[in-house]
């Protein structure tokens, strides 16, 4: 049996050997086919140069040039290296910041390949920070007079040394890509073979067969990815679950047991939950909305509904913030209402041995309804046994195994079920296309609008330059009673980012711009007792400026914060940046979010004017996919997303849709994959989702 590409150590191919080995591996690259996979980023058309005279002053463009001189100022504040280039038609000159290793590497006469924005300074062309390639006489067939492949690097790795040790692997091993796609399915959508498509992608002699490689690759990566997603709801709808007693009357007592009208979404989500709840598989299903849309009562809706039948729930947070706020929301909303008495518990890994045993024993002997807690409660030790309903909050912050590992702490007892009802809660809305992908063994609910009598929240964008006029603004909201954030996305100062930090500004805005106003501090390096007394101190009005870092992006609800700035915005991502407002607008006033940033790259750019431009979390959602891509949407590593190289769910969502039909049909026929025609599917997806579909196709 020929040896499979996923067997050979990337170590023996030529060109290769133990050093370089050491260095592909911090690319992911271990094995023969790891390289093979390791696709471009983009593609650079270096058939036809753009001269430089033919330049376009605001775009990205790629030239070719040979260099006439290269400078270094290493006494500036930015350790400057500039280099000008010339080819026949025209004179440019590019500029590196802090870099001063670069002088060593253009010589006169050298000729280069530069990609980036082009720009003009004191009326001349330049490029600032440009990507730049070196190009010998030797090594032109790959690099010079085609389309040239650019792929993502690691020091001690060239783009010329991948383009060389990827050829040198197609040409010896390109063979042993074998087809997972049966050959009919191949037919119906007229798929090309995997070796032709991988060559394609990698050195493609146009961009129209690069894009049908990339097609084919995608419909892999797309019909794999849904087989599993498709096992795993099988697998959940042919378990046994707890059928929950629930009458229409226990949820009109819910709902009027509390002082505020519930939006018709909010409704129609517990009509979801309670009808999961009723029936006798397990519920799985996804709670998706806004910040501050209501989602946490209509959580707690079924954690009622699971102790009203005798039962236990969970309720799992990312931080101890977060899952704090639940415990005392919890005990603020039914205090003294018709559920008062439900016997709650805390769970954080900060708890002491003692006090974790102690409360596992209550759990086990039923002294306690609700237990609320982070990673903590997948402890061996925590007794769950009459688990029968489970809430897991913000599900992008956990591993995708975690939410079983916290069912499979329920045992069957009279009755029951080891197989409690998940509802996963996030307040990151997310598009259609990625719940289809992610997502599609999970039933989804959506709550779409925010509660009645919101104030209405306003975003808008200024350079750093502006931000004395800004704390100014700050201090007279305040002390007109207002209470306001300020964000930083450091703790301390770094040597390496000439960015402001939390505890450095914390202490400067004390004694100076905020004098005489009462200020705390938050970051993640605090103890949680610390933490925890600041916010409460913020809650009361004890103090009027709160700064911090990102640990505020979830867990504090103040409705007399109605002021945000956030500096050097340009460093957060744009769901962080949306989680950070959602901390102000809590309550009837109107609120302003002020973000403080210069950004210098066309994604950051984009990622605040779409901040700026709209407060739907499900349009913040689109533009973030968008501007990043799946991939790093909710992070790779959370959701078996590692394989969707190629494959977008934006803008490939007919090749998805077609992918997951046939998916569905595979399955329908062979559902445990046993056919001798389907064995190589279950192989390659039991490689590439090690933990995805263990409980699914064991054996």
């Amino acid at each position: 049996m020929p040896q499979s590409l996923s067997d050979i150590s990337i170590q023996f191919l030529k060109g290769v050997g133990p050093a370089k080995a050491k260095l592909l591996a911090n690319l992911g690259i271990k094995t023969v086919e790891d390289l093979l996979c390791l696709f471009p980023h983009r593609y650079e058309d270096r058939s036809q140069f753009t001269p430089i005279a033919m330049l376009k002053v605001g775009e990205m463009q790629t030239i070719c040039g040979q260099v006439l001189t290269c400078r270094r100022n290493f006494y500036s504040k930015n350790r400057t290296v500039e280099v000008s280039l010339e080819d026949k038609t025209g004179k440019i000159f590019c500029v590196w910041f802090n870099q001063p290793y670069l002088a060593n590497f253009f010589k006169e006469g050298q000729e280069v390949v530069l990609y980036g924005r082009v720009d003009t300074f004191k009326k001349r062309l330049q490029m600032v920070m440009p990507v730049f390639e070196l190009i010998s006489a030797g090594d032109q067939s790959l690099n010079m007079g085609r389309i040239v492949p650019i792929y993502p690097l690691t020091r001690g790795i060239t783009q010329r040394y991948l383009r060389k040790t990827i050829d040198t692997a197609l040409r010896l091993y390109a063979k042993g890509l074998k087809d997972v796609i049966p050959s009919d399915i191949r037919r119906r959508h007229q798929l090309a073979d995997i070796a032709g498509s991988i060559r394609h992608i990698h050195f493609p002699p146009t961009m129209q067969e690069q894009q049908a490689a990339s097609r084919r690759v995608a419909f892999e990566e797309f019909f794999l990815f849904q087989i599993c997603v498709i096992l795993r709801r099988l697998c959940i709808i042919e378990k046994k679950g707890f059928a929950h007693r629930i009458e229409p009357v226990f949820i009109e007592q819910y709902v009027k047991s509390f002082p505020f009208t519930f939006t018709e979404s909010q409704r129609r989500a517990m009509d979801d939950i309670a009808a999961d709840m009723k029936k006798p598989r397990p519920m799985l299903r996804l709670l998706q909305g806004d910040v501050g849309c209501g989602k946490t009562v209509v959580a707690f809706f079924g954690c009622m509904a699971a102790v009203q039948n005798g039962r236990q729930a969970a309720i799992m947070a990312p931080t101890e913030i977060l899952a704090s706020q639940h415990y005392e929301n919890f005990k603020l909303l039914f205090a003294g209402g018709i559920f008062d008495g439900i016997r709650l518990g805390l769970l954080t890994s900060r708890m002491s041995k003692k006090e974790k045993a102690e409360l596992s024993g209550k759990l086990k002997a039923k002294e306690i309804d609700v237990i609320i807690g982070t990673h903590a409660l997948l402890e061996e030790a925590v007794d769950l046994a009459h688990l029968s309903f489970v809430v897991i909050d913000e599900q992008h912050k956990f591993g995708v195994n975690q939410r079983a590992l916290l069912s499979a702490k329920a045992r069957p007892a009279s009755g029951g079920s080891s197989n409690p009802d998940v509802l996963i809660m996030t307040a990151t809305p997310i598009p259609r296309t990625l719940c289809l992908t992610l997502y599609g063994d999970l039933d989804v609910s959506v709550i779409h609008e925010l509660p009645p009598g919101r104030g209405a929240v306003k975003t808008y964008h200024f350079s750093l330059e502006k931000i004395q006029g800004v704390y100014q603004k700050v201090r007279e909201w305040v002390l007109k009673g207002t209470q306001a954030y300020i964000i930083y996305p450091l703790v301390d100062e770094s040597e390496t980012l000439d960015l402001k930090a939390a505890k450095h500004m914390f202490a400067h805005l004390q004694s100076h711009e905020f004098q005489g106003l009462r200020m705390g501090l938050v970051h993640g390096g605090m103890k949680r007792q610390e933490t925890d007394d600041v916010m409460q101190k913020f809650k009361r009005h004890e103090i009027d400026i709160l700064v911090a870092t990102t640990i505020l992006e979830v867990g504090i609800d103040v409705a007399n914060a109605n002021v945000i700035v956030i500096e050097h915005a340009e460093r957060f991502g744009l769901s962080q940046l949306h989680q950070l407002r959602g901390r102000i607008g809590r309550g009837s006033k109107d609120a302003v979010c002020l973000l403080m940033a210069d950004p210098t790259t066309e994604e950051a750019k984009s990622r605040l004017e779409a901040i700026v431009k709209t407060t739907d979390g499900f349009k913040i959602a689109e533009y973030d996919l968008q501007i990043r891509g799946p991939g790093h949407y909710f992070g790779r590593h959370q959701h078996g997303l590692n394989e969707l190289r190629v494959a977008n769910p934006v803008t490939q969502l007919d090749l998805l849709e077609k992918a997951r039909h046939e998916a569905g049909h595979l399955i329908k026929l062979d559902p445990s994959l046993h056919s001798p025609a389907h064995t190589m599917i279950k192989q390659v997806i039991k490689k590439r989702y090690p933990q995805y579909l263990d409980m699914v196709l064991a054996g």
